[in-house]
This record gives C-alpha cells, structure tokens and sequence, in this order.
C-alpha cells in the first residue's frame, strides 16, 4: 500500500465480512445508482458480484487514488474494458479459490445429466411418460479439460471417482503435475479426437475467444459432448448451433455468447443441448469463500504486503 490510506468499496456491509483488518476505510457498494462516497477516495475496489461490466467499470474513470481491483470471479474480462482509465500502478487480483468447489460441481452435473439423459426424464416426468432406454456412462470415457487452472483441478478432483478412461489436461502451457503432464494448445489439433468428453474451462483473453470454432469442433469424434462452464465467447456459437444440429455431438452449456441467451435464439432449439443460466459460481459456497478472500487480500493490503491473485498491473 503507498500513501494515505483511502477508502475500501466492499459489495457487502463490513461488518458482515469477519476478520477485516481494522484501520480501513470501509464503504458499501453493490452495483446502487448512488455511489457511497466519492470515487477520487477509493483506494481499493471490491467489484460488485454478477451485476455485469457496465456496473463494474462504472466507478473505474473517476478512481484516480486507486491501488487494487479485486474481483470475485476468477475471470476479469467484465472489468478489463475500463481498465485504461486506471492510472499506472494499479493491482488487478481475481478471485481464485473462490469458485474452484462450486465451478466444478456444476461441471460435473452437466456431464452426468447430459451422458444420462436427465434433461429427457424431466420432459418425460412432465408429461407423465415413461421414457427408459441405453445411455451413456461417464466411466470409461476420456475427458479433455481446456484450461487447467484452480477449477480445472477441481474439476479433474471430482472425476476420479467415477472410473474414467483417462483425463488429458490442456492449458496455454505445457507443465507437469502431480497427476501427469498437461499439454499445450498447440496439441489441441492430436488430442480432440480422443476426447470423448471437452470441458471447456478456460478464461476469455484475445487468444480463447472463438478458439471452440468449426475447425475445432470437427475434430471431435462423433457422439462427443462439449461443455463450456468457462465463458461464452470461447466457443463459436453459430458453429456449435451447425453440429448440434447436425445430431453428430452434443453440449452442455453454463455459459453462451450471447448472454443472456434471447428467447428467439437458435442454440435454445437445437437438438442435444442442456443450458443453465451461468450459475457455475453463485451457490452456497460463494459466500464464505469469497469473505475469506477479502479479509486475507485486505489484511496484505493493510500491512503492504504482496497481494494473491495478481493477474496483472496497469502501466
């Protein structure tokens, strides 16, 4: 931290987050019409929780003293569009760890649900039909994981009791873990034809948008589920609507491009499809987690000690 301590914008009342360093400034704020106090002031800035990028870089122009955006989404892309009004210095940290139990649990009832067919009994439940038949089980399959951070762990955590084939992880690097190597984009082109199940997990940056294009998808082995719990732009949405309703894969959707889904849109039609409203984050365990991580964040930020998260400095 440098200079004088200034105001802490939290999106929840301070006095509900335990274990906040005392001393600070704190300022309640969660996306209201009327800021708190002024923004010259803020010194750190907590972004409101799903309320969208318009409300999260509203404030950003007029917060010439800030030192820190903290996030509570492991990704940043709806506070990156305001970040070039931010003065040189400024500490952008995300939420990771937050999202990682909650993330990867959706993950994994969306591939269940989809290999299973559960969308098809809730039909069937409807309309008082008895719909059984041969599914697909997730034992013995082989799952891809795109994006191989906190989440993309997790995810492979919740896996393994399942009995799959094999899990291949994918990131922007090539490294080794614990559990085996993880390949590099570079390898998608080889490996997407093995892959029997692709979560798509990774954060939007101008190298993933569109990276699920028709190229992509055309790898994959026929009957292959897709599923994007990452960000919507990742994946070519008029591409992906073209093999789902080619019958040759299918998808299972947390997020889409564009979002909200218009209730005229192709993709809410097209066959083989399960969507949920981007509710890979907001459970039960957002919450405590994410208290957790402002009270540790503030505490550095109060004793000027290095932050966790950082994804990047303005300059």
């Amino acid at each position: 931290m440098t200079g004088d301590t200034g105001d802490v914008w939290l999106p929840f009342p301070a006095d509900e987050v335990p274990g906040l360093p005392e001393g600070l400034d704190y300022r309640f704020w969660n996306g209201g019409p009327d800021f708190p106090a002024d923004p010259a002031n803020c010194a750190f800035y907590v972004v409101p929780y799903l309320k969208g990028a318009e409300v999260a870089v509203r404030p950003l122009p007029r917060m010439t003293s800030l030192e820190v955006v903290q996030t509570l989404s492991a990704g940043v892309d709806h506070v990156q569009g305001g970040l070039g009004h931010l003065r040189p210095g400024v500490r952008l940290c995300n939420a990771r760890g937050v999202h990682d139990a909650s993330t990867a649990e959706l993950a994994l009832t969306l591939v269940l649900a989809s290999l299973r067919g559960i969308p098809d009994f809730v039909r069937g439940q409807d309309a008082r039909e008895w719909r059984s038949g041969f599914r697909p089980a997730l034992a013995d399959k082989t799952v891809l994981l795109l994006g191989y951070g906190a989440i993309g762990s997790a995810i492979e955590d919740r896996l393994t009791p399942f009995e799959v084939a094999r899990v291949v992880r994918v990131a922007r690097s090539a490294r080794t873990t614990e559990r085996g190597p993880v390949h590099p984009l570079t390898d998608l082109p080889r490996l997407l034809p093995e892959a029997d199940v692709v979560v798509v997990v990774t954060p939007l940056t101008d190298r993933t948008r569109g990276m699920v294009n028709a190229a992509f998808l055309a790898r994959l082995k026929d009957g292959a589920l897709l599923v994007n719990v990452g960000r919507g732009p990742v994946v070519d949405t008029k591409a992906l609507v073209a093999e789902l309703e080619s019958g040759r894969i299918t998808a299972a959707l947390d997020v889409t491009d564009p979002e909200p889904l218009p209730a005229g849109h192709p993709l809410w039609q097209a066959p083989g499809v399960l969507i949920s409203p981007h509710v890979g984050g907001p459970t039960s365990a957002f919450m405590p987690r994410a208290k957790r991580l402002l009270a540790a964040q503030l505490g550095r930020f109060a004793a000027g000690e290095p932050l966790d998260n950082l994804v990047l400095t303005t300059s």
